[in-house]
């Protein structure tokens, strides 16, 4: 059952992510990026990975892309199709080179069944989250503050960038 399960949570995630980059609308796109997070939720609950569900539905399901559909509606986004998705046959080979770009580093990758280095024991005992927030906030603190920090800068450049110009008024003219 867990197998039926992992194929369509893969197969839908695929779908999702190419429709995420394909469809013409902005909109539509970032339904399309729900449909994928969710489905990769989905991958979480069948790892036993309750936090990472978690944390995949509040924050990027639930918070970001509310961000980035609020992002969009700022932009206020007008494009001439004419330029934009014009044809998939120009995509179509780097999308092939990339792809097996991928699954080339996916063959050779070092990282192939390792575990994590967290003890079992404390696993357990503590649960998952607790043995996450210890690692995150201990060995990995500086690359966290590091992502807020980014975080921050990127929504203030959305804001500047959303920001419409007033016109300049010469005292001058009147």
């Amino acid at each position: 059952m867990v197998v039926v399960f992992f194929t369509y949570f893969a197969l839908a995630s695929i779908v999702a992510g190419v429709m995420t980059v394909a469809l013409k609308h902005p909109v539509h796109c970032g339904l399309a990026l729900l449909a994928l997070l969710l489905h990769v939720s989905g991958l979480f609950i069948l790892l036993n990975a309750e936090f990472l569900w978690a944390v995949q539905v509040i924050v990027y399901a639930g918070a970001i892309l509310v961000l980035y559909l609020f992002v969009l509606m700022l932009l206020n986004l007008k494009t001439d199709d004419r330029y934009f998705h014009s044809s998939y046959r120009y995509f179509l080979a780097p999308a092939a080179i990339g792809s097996a770009y991928v699954l080339f580093l996916l063959m050779r990758s070092p990282f192939k069944g390792t575990k994590g280095d967290a003890p079992t024991v404390a696993v357990l005992q503590d649960g998952d989250t607790y043995a996450v927030g210890i690692k995150m906030f201990s060995d990995y603190l500086l690359q966290f503050e590091i992502v807020g920090v980014f975080l921050l800068g990127a929504i203030i450049g959305a804001i500047v960038l959303a920001k419409t110009p007033k016109p300049v008024v010469d005292k001058r003219d009147r």
